[in-house]
C-alpha cells in the first residue's frame, strides 16, 4: 500500500510532469515516445509503495530515465534502417522557456543529433550529469550501475559530444535576426540574400523518413542550399501549390525556426545552427509527417531542467 494518498500522489506527479518530459525527450529525441514514457512512469508511480520515498523528484526521474532507456534500446534498430537522415522530432518551446542558455542548447537539434550517436547508457549519463546536474553517485543509483562505470561513461560521452557539437554559436538575439532574414529571403526567393546568411560549407539535413520526397543525403554548399530554399515559392511540395502554403516563424527546440503549413497540417519545420558570426552552418529540415504531430498539435513545451 502506498503511504501517500492517491490525490496527493497525483499532485506530486503533476508537479514534476514537465521535468519528466524534459528528461525523456532529451533521452529519446521523440515527443511521442517521451509522452509514452511519462505515462508509463505515472503507472509505476501510482502502483508503487511510496511510503519510503524521501525524494519524489529523484525517484520519478529514475523511473522515467529507465523507461526511456528501454525505449531507446528497442528503437535503435529501427533508426539504423531509417530511410535518409534521422532527425529528432521537433517540439514547440516557449521563448526563453529554458531557464539558461545551456538548457536551451541541450534540446537543440544540433545536440540531439550528436546524442543519437552515443550508446544508450552514455546518453543517459550525459543528460542526467551535464543537463540536469545529478552527480555521478546519484546517476549510478538511478541507472543501477557502479559509480566507476558511470564516471567512465560520462567521460566518453563528454569527449564525444565535445568533438562533434558546434564549437561556437552566435548569441540568441543574433540567431533570431538571422532566422528572420532567412525567412524573408526564402519566402521571397532571394538567392543572393540567402547566400549572405549561409556559411560557405553549410549543410542541409532533410528528414522525410521515406514518407515524403526529401534528399537522402546531406546537401552541402551555400549555392546549392540557397537555391533549394529560394525555390520554395515556385514549386509544388507534397502536392501543395506554393499559393496554398504558408510559413511562419516559431520557437522550436529552444531556438528560432520556421514552420511550413498547408491547410490544417504542418508539412515541415526548419531549424538552424550558427557560427560565432551568426552565419548559418547547418539546417535541419523535418518533413516526415510522423514526426510533425507535436508541432501540429500546437502544444508548447517548457523544457527547463528544474
Amino acid at each position: 500500500m502506498s503511504g501517500i494518498p492517491t490525490d496527493v500522489g497525483q499532485q506530486v506527479f503533476h508537479e514534476h510532469r514537465s521535468l519528466l518530459f524534459s528528461v525523456a525527450y532529451r533521452l529519446l529525441g521523440s515527443a511521442a515516445d517521451a509522452e509514452d514514457a511519462v505515462q508509463d512512469a505515472w503507472l509505476k508511480w501510482s502502483a508503487a509503495d511510496r511510503s519510503h520515498v524521501a525524494d519524489p523528484k529523484a525517484y520519478l526521474t529514475r523511473i522515467v530515465s529507465n523507461l526511456a532507456l528501454e525505449r531507446l534500446r528497442s528503437a535503435r534498430h529501427t533508426r539504423e534502417s531509417y530511410v535518409g537522415p534521422w532527425l529528432p522530432e521537433p517540439v514547440l518551446t516557449a521563448p526563453d522557456a529554458a531557464e539558461t542558455v545551456t538548457a536551451a542548447e541541450s534540446v537543440s537539434m544540433a545536440l540531439l543529433v550528436v546524442l543519437e550517436t552515443l550508446s544508450p547508457l552514455e546518453r543517459a549519463v550525459f543528460v542526467l550529469n551535464e543537463v540536469f546536474g545529478y552527480s555521478h553517485a546519484e546517476t549510478a543509483r538511478m541507472m543501477e550501475r557502479s559509480e566507476p562505470a558511470v564516471r567512465q561513461a560520462a567521460h566518453r560521452a563528454r569527449a564525444h559530444v565535445r568533438a562533434r557539437r558546434p564549437r561556437f554559436t552566435a548569441d540568441r538575439s543574433r540567431q533570431r535576426q538571422v532566422t528572420e532574414r532567412f525567412f524573408a529571403a526564402a519566402t521571397g526567393g532571394d538567392v543572393g540574400a540567402l547566400m549572405e546568411l549561409l556559411s560557405p560549407d553549410v549543410t542541409l539535413w532533410t528528414d522525410g523518413g521515406g514518407k515524403v520526397r526529401q534528399a537522402l543525403r546531406p546537401v552541402v554548399g551555400a549555392a546549392t542550399v540557397a537555391s533549394w530554399f529560394a525555390a520554395i515559392g515556385t514549386v509544388t511540395y507534397q502536392g501543395v501549390e506554393p499559393a496554398d502554403m504558408r510559413a511562419e516563424l516559431a520557437q522550436i527546440n529552444g531556438g528560432s525556426g520556421i514552420v511550413f503549413r498547408a491547410a490544417a497540417r504542418v508539412i515541415a519545420t526548419v531549424t538552424f545552427d550558427f557560427d560565432a558570426d551568426g552565419r548559418i552552418t547547418a539546417i535541419h529540415n523535418v518533413a516526415n509527417p510522423d514526426k510533425l504531430q507535436a508541432v501540429t498539435g500546437g502544444t508548447t513545451h517548457d523544457l527547463g531542467t528544474r
